[in-house]
């Protein structure tokens, strides 16, 4: 008897231990705003925005977040479509239009540049060289967009 009580007990303990575990790693999660102000100031780093164009762009990202943000808890919770999918993506190539449309001469190349670099992920794959030292390769497309293999 006192065998069972004392499994229920450890099973008890570890239910509310995972779930306790599982609900302060759902608070972790970055908030629109808190997504968008690293995204303009990496953007800032890159393009060198002036203080109206930071405005007016963050203004941008921050909608482009939570957009961002709702489809991914779609996506979690398993009800995300195609359709919410494609909405995404055609709002954030709306977004991006939006931006250039905003960003003067060099800028827009330069803001081409940095969202290459995001699309990217900054994700580089090391090889061996002819000489056994090791280059980055950078990867691009789709294969650049998957996690590596630990």
């Amino acid at each position: 008897m006192i065998r069972i009580t004392m499994k229920r007990s450890v099973l008890t303990l570890l239910v509310i231990l995972g779930t306790v575990i599982l609900a302060e790693a759902q608070q972790k999660l970055p908030t629109a705003t808190e997504m968008a102000t690293k995204s303009i100031e990496a953007l800032d780093k890159k393009v060198k925005l002036n203080p109206t164009q930071k405005n007016v762009i963050y203004n941008y990202m921050v909608d482009m977040c939570k957009d961002q943000l709702e489809l991914s808890k779609k996506q979690q919770a398993g009800t995300a479509g195609e359709d919410d999918i494609t909405r995404f993506y055609k709002g954030q190539n709306a977004t991006n239009a939006s931006i250039r449309n905003i960003l003067k001469g060099d800028q827009q190349a330069q803001y081409d540049e940095f969202l290459e670099e995001q699309a990217r992920g900054g994700q580089k794959k090391k090889k061996k060289g002819k000489h056994d030292k090791e280059e980055e390769e950078v990867v691009t497309g789709i294969s650049g967009l998957k996690l590596p293999n630990n």
